[in-house]
């Protein structure tokens, strides 16, 4: 880096070659600096795309759980069990109303099959359970429907990465 940054006159002078050849030298320096950093960027993205890869399989997993519970969920509902009168007690326990009332940004600190439950919620019995008006209920099941997109994007995301990477068989 110092002799790429040296005024090429003075390398020139010190190396007792002419001007032409000491910017071919710095020309030169210069790539190989790049190729470097190059190389350290690609390192860096693999490592992050083989972290990606590892967090696939557990947020996979983590999604067929969620769609397990809620079928079962559905066939509770489809059973009659559940009332419309308690509907936001019943399907959102104790738990998520509490972080639905604490946290300044819920939606965050809920898990996918928690957010599919708000989300899923009559505006107004979520209202009546927590006791906002509907306005706020409305954001807030909003805000949880843009966060579960969000998290299906990223799943998305990261399965169509795994795809295109098994039929690149050259990973180490």
């Amino acid at each position: 880096k110092v002799l790429i940054d040296v005024p090429r006159s003075d390398l020139a002078e010190e190396l007792a070659q002419s001007q032409t050849q000491t910017q071919v030298l710095q020309d030169t320096l210069q790539q190989v600096l790049d190729r470097r950093e190059e190389e350290r960027q690609s390192r860096q993205l693999l490592e992050l795309y083989l972290e990606a890869l590892k967090n696939e399989d557990s947020i996979l997993s983590k999604v067929a759980e969620s769609e397990a519970v809620r079928r079962k969920e559905m066939d509770v509902v489809d059973a009659g069990i559940s009332s419309a009168g308690t509907s936001a007690k019943t399907a959102l326990g104790d738990q998520i109303l509490a972080a639905l009332k604490e946290k300044p940004a819920p939606e965050l600190s809920l898990d996918s099959q928690d957010l599919e439950l708000v989300v899923k919620e009559d505006t107004e019995a979520l209202a009546s359970a927590l006791g906002w008006d509907k306005q706020k209920s409305e954001a807030l099941q909003q805000a949880c429907d843009q966060e579960l997109s969000k998290r299906l994007q990223q799943v998305q995301t990261l399965h169509s990465l795994r795809s295109m990477s098994k039929g690149k068989k050259t990973l180490p």
